[in-house]
């Protein structure tokens, strides 16, 4: 079983939380019995998250060694410069070593989605700008790590594919069985 699941903002990867107070997690979004995340989303990020029943599918998933691309939809504080997605694109030198390559593109506009609550802050004297970043390796916080390297930090993070998995319309907390 494979399941493509809009995580909300501020929800755990997992289906139980130890820490006090409690936080949000996977199991009040009505999923079915025995599956758990192909990979993970920090808690403050959104976007696709798969859930399976079958761990080798999972390792296809996830593993570096597949090079599974992953799309996200990056909100960036500042206006990017031709030289900043150009060290996106060639790879940026992060504390745990170089990242490889990415594909980045500067939107033209911002991505159709749904209001985040609570709402990215808003600095009118601070620009930002959209991108749409594609990884293929799955470091600890590696997109916004990448994008503050370069100088722009990030402010919303949304995961709008996995391969050729995509959120395709669907809802925060909403999920579908593929």
């Amino acid at each position: 079983m494979l399941i493509a699941f809009n995580k909300p903002f501020n929800v755990l990867c997992q289906f139980t939380d130890r820490s006090d107070p409690p936080r949000r997690t996977l199991a009040g979004f009505g999923l079915p019995p025995r599956v758990y995340a192909a990979g993970r989303l920090d808690y403050d990020s959104e976007g696709l998250l798969l859930l399976t029943d079958d761990g080798a599918l999972a390792n296809r998933l996830t593993d570096p060694r597949h090079k599974q691309p992953k799309t996200y939809w990056v909100q960036v504080e500042g206006t990017p410069t031709d030289a900043q997605l150009e060290q996106l694109r060639r790879g940026v030198v992060l504390n745990d070593g170089p990242t490889l390559p990415a594909k980045v593109e500067q939107l033209a506009t911002a991505p159709a989605l749904w209001e985040r609550d609570p709402p990215v802050r808003f600095r009118k004297t601070v620009p930002d700008a959209w991108l749409a970043l594609t990884i293929t390796e799955g470091r600890n916080r590696q997109v916004r790590r990448m994008t503050a390297a370069v100088g722009l930090p990030t402010l919303r993070l949304v995961r709008a594919a996995m391969g050729d998995v995509r959120l395709d319309g669907l809802a925060p907390g909403a999920w579908r069985a593929l």
